[in-house]
């Protein structure tokens, strides 16, 4: 707690700034409530997509099975190349976190009768898989930003409780009683003076 003056207007400053701690923290209060339930709902997709991921990688070993030579996953690895990954952004209260579109894979052409049975659906559970890898990215960092700015507002929450609003209530009690004090003197002062005045007379 630093030095205060115990005049009326470092009161009047002490209830304006409690004033407006009161005014901000429900804002802050709301701003944290939101951010909780944002970190989990990332976190249940995180965890939901790290489901599916471990269910295309399972589908995807049951393929090498079938590829038999390290050529053949070669060549399957081959078709599927990734032109880039499309994100987006969404404000959450008031951060802008990046959202998953999707993959672009370049355009490959597969020769149907020259190529096994089991290819396209090769193809189809690996571009899946990268998919989800690329996804699980974007929201191990979503979940990163927001887990961040809900310990930067929790603690801004706490400051203002705990220590500002609590600091500026006991500032504004004690400038109170010292100005009362005060106040009692003058008027006993004032009385004294009279009685003297009056007796003089």
């Amino acid at each position: 707690m630093g030095k205060i003056k115990f005049t009326k207007t470092e009161l009047k400053k002490q209830q304006d700034a409690k004033k407006q701690f009161e005014r901000f923290l429900p804002t802050l209060q709301l701003k944290k409530q939101q951010l909780q339930l944002e970190v989990r709902q990332s976190i249940e997709k995180l965890e939901r997509n790290e489901r599916e991921l471990a269910a295309f990688e399972e589908k995807l070993a049951s393929f090498v099975e079938l590829f038999g030579p390290e050529a053949d996953a070669q060549f399957i690895r081959s078709l599927v190349a990734v032109n880039g990954v499309r994100r987006g952004e969404l404000n959450i209260a008031g951060i802008s976190v990046p959202t998953f579109e999707g993959v672009d894979f370049r355009p490959v052409k597969i020769d149907l009768i020259a190529t096994d049975w089991y290819v396209d659906d090769a193809v189809e559970a690996l571009k899946t898989a990268v998919s989800l890898r690329e996804e699980h990215r974007v929201l191990e960092e979503r979940c990163e930003m927001l887990n961040a700015e809900l310990r930067s507002t929790s603690q801004r929450v706490n400051l203002f409780e705990k220590v500002k609003i609590p600091e500026c209530r006991e500032n504004i009690r004690r400038i109170g009683i010292m100005l009362g004090d005060a106040n009692t003197s003058a008027v006993a002062r004032s009385k004294i003076a009279k009685r003297k005045a009056g007796s003089a007379a």
